[in-house]
C-alpha cells in the first residue's frame, strides 16, 4: 500500500492523492491549483500516468478538488469518477464553467500577446473536455459500503461542507492485512444553514485530514448560531441600509455561500422580520443553476430544519420578491433600479465576475 500526495501539499489547492494497493491505483480528488501564485496554464501534466488510474473518488465539487478532472481524461484516464449525487451534479455545472472561463482567460491572453503586452495560454481543457468528464461521473448514496476493486472498498459520509459533500472510508487489502483509511476532503462547521452537520467517523488505521484552519481557533459563538438568528443579524444589516436609501451588496460564491443567503432572505420573509418586502436579485449564471441543484436535492443533504419545511411544501430558497438577472443585459439593469434592493452576485473573492461592475456602481455611494 502507497499514498502520494500529488497536490494541496505545501499549499491549500489542487488536492489530489495518488493510492497504490495490490494491482489497483486510484486517485481521491484531481484538483486545480488556485491563487495569486499559481499559473493554472501551466499544471498541464501529473506526476502519474493518467492512463494508468483504475477510477476516483472526489469528496466534493469545489474546483480545487475536482478542477483538473477534465484534463486528467484528455490526458488519458478512462476510468470512472464516483461521488455522491449532488456532488455529479454540482460537478458538471461547475466543470463547465471552469472550462468557459479558461477559454476566455485563453482568449483575453492571446489579444494581450498580439500587442505585444502579454504571453499567449492555451487553456487545460476546454468546454468539449468538460461535457465528456460529466459522463464519467457514477453516484453512490452516502453510508452505502461499495467494493470498487478486488483490494478496495470505499463508503462515502456527509462531510457538513457543501451539499454532496463527503468524508472518504476506505478499505484496503493487500497481502492478507486490511486498513481503513480515512480522507476527510473539506470538512464543515456545525449549524450551517441546510446542510447536516459533519459525521463524526470513530476509528480508522490512518486519516488524511484538511488542515486550511489548522493553525486557527476559532470562537465556538458562531456554531451556536441557529438559522433564525443569523437571519435577524442580516434584517438588521438589510434594515440600516434600506433606511439610508442604499443597496446591500453581497459578494458571494455561486456554490454554496449563494444559497445560505438565499435561506436566510427566506426567513426574513417566512418570520416577517422586516416590515416591509425586500427585492432581492441574485446575480450569477452559476449561482442560479446551482440553487435549481441545491432545491432538488433536498432529501439526501438537507438538514431536519430544512427538510421539515420542505415536506411541509415550502421552497426555502425562494420568496416573492427574489428576482433573476441571468443575462449580462439584465445584470446591468440592477444598476437603474429604483428602490433599495439587496443584490447576490459572484465572484466571492471580488476578483471577477459581475459583482465587480455592481461594486463599481455601489462603493462609492456611502449610503450603500
Amino acid at each position: 500500500m502507497r499514498i502520494t500526495f500529488c497536490g494541496a501539499a505545501r499549499t491549500v489547492t489542487g488536492s489530489c492523492y495518488l493510492v497504490e494497493c495490490a494491482d489497483t491505483r486510484f486517485l481521491v480528488d484531481c484538483g486545480m491549483f488556485q491563487g495569486s501564485d499559481e499559473n493554472l496554464f501551466e499544471r498541464d501534466s501529473f506526476p502519474f500516468n493518467p492512463s494508468d488510474i483504475s477510477f476516483v473518488l472526489l469528496t466534493h465539487a469545489h474546483i480545487d478538488h475536482s478542477g483538473r478532472l477534465p484534463l486528467l481524461l484528455k490526458c488519458g484516464f478512462s476510468g470512472k469518477i464516483y461521488c455522491t449525487s449532488a456532488t455529479r451534479k454540482l460537478s458538471d455545472i461547475m466543470l463547465l464553467d471552469s472550462a468557459h472561463i479558461q477559454e476566455m482567460e485563453a482568449e483575453w491572453g492571446y489579444k494581450k500577446a498580439k500587442r505585444g503586452s502579454g504571453k499567449a495560454y492555451k487553456p487545460l481543457y476546454d468546454t468539449i473536455d468538460a461535457a465528456k468528464c460529466s459522463k464519467r461521473f457514477v453516484s453512490i448514496p452516502y453510508d452505502k459500503v461499495k467494493k470498487l476493486a478486488p483490494s478496495v472498498s470505499v463508503r462515502f459520509r456527509d462531510a457538513g461542507h457543501l451539499l454532496g459533500s463527503a468524508h472518504i472510508e476506505v478499505w484496503l487489502k493487500e497481502g492478507g492485512v486490511e486498513k481503513k483509511i480515512v480522507f476527510s476532503g473539506d470538512i464543515g462547521n456545525k449549524n450551517q444553514p441546510i446542510i447536516k452537520n459533519p459525521t463524526i467517523i470513530e476509528e480508522a488505521d490512518y486519516v488524511l485530514c484538511e488542515s486550511t484552519y489548522g493553525d486557527k481557533f476559532h470562537s465556538e459563538d458562531s456554531s451556536r448560531f441557529s438559522s433564525l438568528d443569523r437571519a435577524k443579524k442580516l434584517a438588521e444589516i438589510i434594515d440600516r441600509t434600506f433606511s439610508r436609501g442604499g443597496n446591500l451588496v453581497i459578494p458571494a460564491f455561486a456554490v454554496g455561500r449563494t444559497q445560505e443567503i438565499l435561506y436566510l432572505l427566506y426567513m426574513i420573509h417566512k418570520k416577517k422580520l422586516l416590515p416591509y418586502k425586500v427585492p432581492t436579485f441574485i446575480d450569477s449564471p452559476l449561482g442560479i443553476k446551482a440553487t435549481d441543484i441545491f432545491s432538488a436535492s433536498s432529501v439526501e443533504c438537507y438538514d431536519s430544519e430544512s427538510s421539515r419545511l420542505v415536506a411541509n411544501g415550502e421552497n426555502i430558497l425562494h420568496f416573492p420578491t427574489l428576482l433573476i438577472a441571468e443575462t449580462q443585459e439584465e445584470s446591468q439593469k440592477i444598476n437603474g433600479f429604483p428602490d433599495p434592493c439587496v443584490i447576490i452576485s459572484s465572484s466571492g473573492m471580488c476578483n471577477a465576475g459581475r459583482i465587480k461592475h455592481h461594486l463599481k456602481y455601489n462603493l462609492w455611494r456611502s449610503e450603500s
